[in-house]
């Protein structure tokens, strides 16, 4: 199946998309798409077969977020803790992204038509070299795109997220591109793979986190489905909107950086398409 699908909204729905886009919409929903398993083991099918299905639901749920309007979308597929699963179960996880980013680049046309801009956050040295290069030529060809941005956190965790974000902004100590007065929640947030969600959508039942996005949703709503991933419908994803717009806090204004801050963000910027492209020259 493509990324996005096409002509997945009947006209009811889309008469119910409108309605609701009368009320504020989330500049950026992140979901946690939990149940693939559970969904395989209830219709007695390999659990390679949920998690297909899960990637066909994420198409439908890109192009109901496109409809809405929403301006970002970031997805949890693979957690680091998930290479602790059978190496089987890994194994298949891993092609089946290389399936997939194989197939995006294929469509990347219909991708640029969309404006669809792929980010993949996470510790990317850890995956497979060939899988690495997918993901750094999807970034690269979509990266000039600004109607929806699609993060992929893969091989990602919130404490390891933040982490790497400390790492760096020491090294811009350490280097004398940043003083101790710089370092502020602001630059931490800056410094993050991914930016703040205003709703945070996780299926299955389960009222975790689970490691995900631990520093950005300190003021996001969070929304907990029973439903399984693959069995999520636009109903549900209407709904989760509806009560962020009965819950959904006030807007702040952003804090404008010094000059100092912005000058290392966009050197911090650089060299990671720095090493995308690396990725894809190996």
């Amino acid at each position: 199946m493509s990324w996005i699908k096409e002509n997945c909204v009947t006209f009811f729905q889309l008469f119910c998309i409108k309605v609701v886009k009368n009320g504020r919409i989330p500049n950026h929903i992140a979901f946690i798409m939990d149940g693939n398993r559970r969904f395989a083991k209830k219709n007695s099918v390999q659990s390679s077969v949920g998690h297909h299905k899960g990637f066909d639901k994420l198409s439908e749920t890109l192009k109901w977020c496109l409809d809405l309007g929403v301006p970002e979308v970031t997805v949890y597929a693979f957690s680091i803790e998930n290479f602790k699963r059978s190496e089987e179960e890994v194994a298949a996880l891993m092609d089946l992204a290389r399936d997939k980013f194989k197939k995006l680049l294929d469509e990347i046309d219909l991708i640029n038509e969309w404006g669809v801009r792929i980010h993949v956050a996470g510790h990317l040295s850890l995956l497979p070299e060939d899988l690495r290069s997918l993901v750094a030529q999807a970034m690269l060809a979509t990266r000039h795109n600004n109607i929806l941005q699609l993060n992929i956190a893969y091989a990602y965790t919130g404490r390891d997220e933040i982490s790497r974000a400390a790492s760096h902004i020491v090294n811009g100590v350490k280097n004398e591109e940043l003083s101790i007065e710089d370092i502020d929640e602001n630059l931490v947030s800056q410094t993050l793979d991914l930016g703040e969600a205003e709703l945070l959508v996780r299926t299955s039942g389960e009222v975790r986190l689970s490691d995900f996005m631990l520093w950005q949703v300190s003021n996001t709503v969070l929304y907990f489905s029973d439903v399984l991933w693959p069995e999520f419908t636009i109903w549900n994803l209407l709904a989760a909107i509806i009560h962020f717009q009965r819950h959904a806090p006030p807007l702040t204004l952003e804090v404008e950086n010094n000059n100092d801050k912005k000058k290392f963000l966009s050197k911090l910027e650089d060299k990671w398409w720095q090493e995308l492209e690396s990725f894809v020259a190996c």
